[in-house]
C-alpha cells in the first residue's frame, strides 16, 4: 500500500483587512523576518508590512527582489540572504512566481514562510509546490516542496484594487482544476477518498467561478472588494489549492500544455500564466470533442471573466512562432496525460474551432 503524504498550509486568512493580523501571525514564528517579492507587490503593501512588523517586535532585516523569474539561481541567491541575514521567517509576497521562489528559499533554510498574494492570479500562496523556469523563462520543472506557508493573507481589500488581468488570470487558471481533471479522469482513476475529495474541490471551483466569476471581476473594475469576490478568492486559492494537494498523480493537461508551449515564444512567455492556461482550458475542450453548445458555455463564461478567447487577443503571431508553441505544447509533459494521443493537426483544429466559437460571443 502506497503512504500517503499530503502537506497543508497552517492558516490561511481571507478577507477585507487580514494583512492587520501579520504582526500577531508573525511573532509566533520568530524575531527576524525577510521580506522577499516583485517590486508591484512590495509597493502595494511595504508601508503594512513594516507597520506590522514593527508593532509587533519583529525586526525587518531586509527587502529583497524575487529576481524576476523563479530560477534555481534566484533561490540559491535569497537562501544565501536568508542566512547572512539570520532571518528566522521569510515573509513571501507578490505574484506567483515571487511566491514559489520564497517559498522555494524558505523551505531551503527550514524556516517558515508567510504569504500574502498582492495578485489573485494562481494558487500559488497556498501550495508546497514551486513550478521553476529557466533564466531566458522557459519552463523548467514542477519542484515539490516539504513544507506548505505557515499563514496566508488573503486580503481582499488589496485584490481588489490589483489589475483585472490577474484576477481572469486566476479565474482561467482555477478553471483548469476542473476541465483537466474531467478530461483525465477516465485514464487515471483513483476512487481513493482523497481523490475524490480532489475530484470534488475541483468541481467546487468550476461552480463558485459560474455563479461569482462576473460579479467579481466587475468588483476589481470598480476596485472595491465584495461578497462575489470573496467566494472567487476562495476557489481560486483554497479550493484550487485543495484540488492540487489531494491530487493523486496527475491532475494537469492539455490546457497547461497548452500553456508551456506558449513559454518559448518571446511574445507570449510574459502574458499571464492563468491567461494562457485560460485559452487553453477552451483549446482542451475542443480536443475532448465536446459539443458546440458546451464549448460555446465555456467560451460565453470565459469572456465573462476577461479570459482572451483568441490567439490575437493574446499576441500577433506568424506561422513559425505559431508552430514552435504547437510543438512545444505536445511535447509538454502535461500533454501526455490526455487520454488520447493529441496530434499537431488536431491542435490547430482545435484553436481554429475556439477562435470560431468566439466569433459569435
Amino acid at each position: 500500500m502506497q503512504a500517503l503524504n499530503i502537506i497543508f498550509p497552517a492558516q490561511i486568512l481571507r478577507g477585507a483587512g487580514v494583512i492587520t493580523r501579520l504582526g500577531e501571525i508573525c511573532a509566533a514564528l520568530g524575531k527576524r523576518a525577510l521580506v522577499i517579492g516583485g517590486h508591484a507587490g512590495l509597493a502595494a503593501v511595504d508601508t503594512q508590512i513594516r507597520h506590522q512588523l514593527a508593532a509587533s517586535g519583529i525586526e525587518l532585516v531586509g527587502l529583497q527582489w524575487f529576481g524576476g523569474e523563479c530560477t534555481e539561481e534566484n533561490i540559491e541567491r535569497l537562501a544565501r540572504e536568508v542566512e547572512v541575514t539570520g532571518a528566522e521567517m521569510v515573509i513571501g509576497v507578490g505574484g506567483g512566481k515571487a511566491l514559489d521562489t520564497s517559498k522555494a528559499v524558505a523551505v531551503q533554510r527550514h524556516v517558515p514562510i508567510v504569504t500574502i498574494p498582492t495578485i489573485a492570479a494562481t494558487c500559488a500562496a497556498v501550495t508546497p509546490l514551486t513550478i521553476r523556469y529557466h533564466a531566458n523563462g522557459h519552463f523548467r520543472d514542477l519542484f515539490p516542496l516539504a513544507q506548505a506557508p505557515a499563514a496566508v493573507i488573503i486580503d481582499s481589500e488589496i485584490l481588489a484594487t490589483a489589475p483585472l488581468r490577474w484576477l481572469a488570470a486566476g479565474l482561467g487558471d482555477t478553471l483548469a482544476k476542473w476541465y483537466e481533471f474531467r478530461a483525465i479522469s477516465t485514464q487515471h482513476q483513483n476512487h481513493s477518498g482523497v481523490a475524490q475529495a480532489s475530484s470534488a474541490n475541483s468541481r467546487i471551483c468550476y461552480d463558485l467561478i459560474q455563479a461569482h466569476g462576473p460579479a467579481a471581476c466587475d468588483a476589481v473594475r470598480a476596485g472595491k472588494p465584495s461578497a462575489a469576490l470573496e467566494q472567487v478568492l476562495d476557489a481560486i486559492f483554497m479550493f484550487a489549492g485543495l484540488t492540487s494537494m489531494m491530487s493523486s498523480g496527475a491532475h494537469a493537461a492539455a490546457a497547461h500544455a497548452i500553456y508551456e508551449g506558449f513559454t518559448v515564444c518571446d511574445k507570449t512567455r510574459e502574458f499571464g500564466h492563468g491567461l494562457l492556461v485560460g485559452f487553453g482550458n477552451l483549446c482542451l475542450l475542443a480536443l475532448e470533442n465536446r459539443s458546440d453548445a458546451e464549448l460555446l458555455e465555456a467560451v460565453r463564461l470565459a469572456h465573462a471573466c476577461a479570459i482572451p478567447l483568441r490567439l490575437s487577443d493574446i499576441a500577433a503571431l506568424d506561422a513559425s512562432e505559431l508552430e514552435e508553441i504547437v510543438q512545444m505544447s505536445l511535447h509538454a509533459p502535461d500533454m501526455q496525460n490526455m487520454p488520447d494521443n493529441i496530434t499537431a493537426h488536431a491542435l490547430y483544429q482545435a484553436i481554429a474551432r475556439v477562435e470560431a466559437m468566439a466569433a459569435v460571443v
